[in-house]
């Protein structure tokens, strides 16, 4: 299929640069398969959307601060790490602003000289290895002077504001390593996972940390030619069991975001039931794709030609997507990272 098939046009006006307060005060289009249409709903309406026998998995990754403003140390030039995965204590891959900048041999400043970076080495994606230096772990290092990973569609992404460490975060965010946040759940508030638990639905998490991979542009000259960067995954026992369990008795899964998506299916891609354990998820999801284990899904709105809007496409179908992005566009829903969610069922 050609990339051209999954554009829109989306105004400027319509990506959204703050989040929903409260968190669930967002929109909610829902999309049924089915019908072939759309309903215009709040997302505070879910619980009622679900079934009570439904198994609803979450993303549970926590995004880290993966921003480090520096310097070099020989000229005070600036320089912008994005750490992107950890190989070893101390050791990262990092992406780097200006990449000119960063030849091996460099050693680059962060927290006023309080810490180091040196550039070990060269990607052949021109991705840098670095090596820190520094009084703390390189958690606390982040912790101390990053800043929150946002997307450069906000425009405050170079200087994120205190609120954006909580607001890019979800409430059942756990374990460290997402570049980005797996943005599905961040309309979710801890009252309002009461109110779909009370409801009888079953709720487990899984663990996918996102890396920039997942929003790569694709730049073959058919989407079946790109491939994803691997991610790292981990599935819990109790997980990849309630799902198994709901695929046998006919129940619904449904994933809450992309991301939940390819871990779940990737899991599933050997023997069609979802394998606990951890591993490197490479899946790229597009038309056709006949799924194995996810019957709904939770999503935000996505950018065009990208592999997320594919994965939505492969689910709901092409056509049907891009109509009802359309009508959200005319309907004025809010885009992307910060904005509305759809649920396809």
């Amino acid at each position: 299929m050609e990339l051209s098939q999954f554009d829109y046009d989306l105004p400027l006006s319509a990506i959204a640069q703050e989040p929903a307060t409260p968190r669930d005060a967002s929109r909610l289009l829902v999309l049924d398969r089915a019908r072939g249409g759309w309903e215009d709903r709040a997302f505070a309406d879910l619980p009622g959307l679900l079934r009570p026998d439904d198994c609803l998995v979450v993303n549970e990754s926590r995004v880290i601060p993966a921003r480090l403003l520096g310097a070099r140390a020989d000229d005070g030039r600036p320089v912008e790490l994005l750490l992107v995965r950890e190989i070893a204590p101390d050791r990262w891959e990092a992406l780097a602003r200006p990449a000119r900048r960063c030849v091996p041999g460099v050693r680059i400043a962060l927290g006023g000289g309080a810490a180091h970076a040196v550039v070990a080495g060269v990607g052949a994606d021109g991705v840098r290895v670095v090596v820190f230096e520094a009084p703390w772990p390189v958690g606390e290092l982040l912790e101390r002077h990053g800043l929150p990973p946002l997307p450069p569609y906000i425009a405050r992404h170079a200087a994120p504001g205190p609120e954006d460490r909580e607001r890019y975060q979800t409430v059942y965010a756990r374990a460290d390593g997402s570049v980005a946040a797996p943005t599905a759940g961040l309309h979710f508030t801890p009252a309002l996972l009461d109110r779909i638990r009370a409801r009888g639905v079953e709720v487990h998490a899984l663990t996918l940390h996102v890396g920039p991979g997942t929003f790569r542009p694709v730049k073959a000259p058919t989407i079946e030619a790109h491939r994803m960067d691997g991610e790292a995954v981990s599935i819990p026992s109790a997980t990849a069991a309630a799902v198994n369990r709901a695929r046998a008795a006919g129940r619904r899964v449904v994933a809450v975001g992309t991301t939940t998506t390819r871990s779940l299916e990737w899991a599933a891609a050997a023997h069609g039931r979802v394998a606990a354990g951890a591993g490197c998820a490479d899946l790229f999801i597009h038309p056709p794709y006949a799924f194995r284990v996810v019957d709904a899904l939770l999503t935000n709105f996505h950018l065009p030609r990208s592999t997320l809007l594919m994965l939505v496409a492969a689910l709901a179908g092409r056509d049907l997507v891009l109509s009802a992005y359309r009508h959200a566009v005319a309907a004025g829903y809010r885009f992307y990272s910060y904005g509305d969610a759809m649920l396809v069922v």
